[in-house]
């Protein structure tokens, strides 16, 4: 099949199982077959654009034996590739390919310009101390302020809602509730995030960074069984490699990588 070009397929016949795998993978074999037929290049999601991508990419470099199932901790950037930012992350490859419209680009463009807006509105914006205000810090178990705060830093606070800041902003803009939704979940979840987005770019920097031919990953602590013994044998040159080897998770690369750092 490898010989045939312009032959996709999807599915058990590539090594998964025949449900939501089977569709995501059906997706992209038939957007690059049209995309064959037109003589354009192919479109390839990666690891770090969607669990399709991490799905199609674990078939390819580290095989299976049996079914394969996507599930979350299959992907290293699983903070990042969220149910409620599929949008933001896929619209834009899906108009570049043909598959979304211009106006469909342009309204999610449109609704992350106002959640953008909206946190650097937030992070600008002081809210004066007071009764109703204790009142309510005090109804959520949360500490008071006393000489007033941002309302960013009011949402940051555990069991506090976007929503529940209104009576304290009255400048306010209107929102839908998925954009509100993004607003609260961005703020909160922001040092998570950055943290992977970080974690991304120092691996994106090591992919390439070259493994001693005489390492003893016997002596790494962290690395499970099953990777030590991989790595020993397969001996991968670098940790572009070692991160395709079967058996060795994303969580051993960490391991690798902090090792390589000291």
């Amino acid at each position: 099949m490898l010989s045939l070009r312009g032959l996709y397929a999807a599915g058990q016949l590539c090594g998964s199982s025949g449900y939501e795998e089977a569709a995501g993978q059906g997706l992209v074999a038939g957007a690059n077959a049209a995309l064959f037929c037109a003589g354009k290049p192919p479109f390839v999601l990666t690891r770090m654009d969607g669990y399709i991508g991490t799905l199609i990419d674990d078939l390819v470099t580290k095989g299976t034996n049996e079914p394969y199932r996507m599930m979350t901790s299959r992907s290293e950037y699983r903070l990042l590739l969220r149910e409620d930012n599929a949008d933001r992350r896929l619209t834009p490859i899906g108009h570049r390919i043909g598959l979304i419209s211009k106006q469909r680009l342009a309204e999610v463009e449109e609704k992350y310009a106002r959640v953008d807006a909206e946190i650097n509105r937030l992070t600008h914006t002081g809210v004066a101390p007071g009764p109703e205000l204790s009142a309510f810090l005090a109804e959520k178990e949360t500490a008071d302020v006393t000489d007033g705060c941002r309302l960013i830093d009011l949402l940051r606070r555990p069991g506090i809602h976007y929503e529940e800041l209104s009576a304290f902003d009255p400048g306010r803009p209107a929102l839908t509730s998925a954009e509100a939704e993004q607003v609260e979940l961005n703020v909160k979840y922001e040092g998570y995030i950055r943290r992977q987005e970080k974690q991304v770019e120092d691996f994106r920097r090591m992919e390439g960074r070259t493994l001693p031919s005489e390492l003893d990953y016997a002596a790494i602590e962290g690395l499970r069984l099953e990777a030590r013994e991989k790595l020993a044998n397969l001996r991968p040159a670098d940790m572009g490699q070692a991160s395709r080897i079967s058996g060795v998770s994303p969580a051993d690369i960490a391991v690798l990588m902090i090792y390589l750092s000291r």
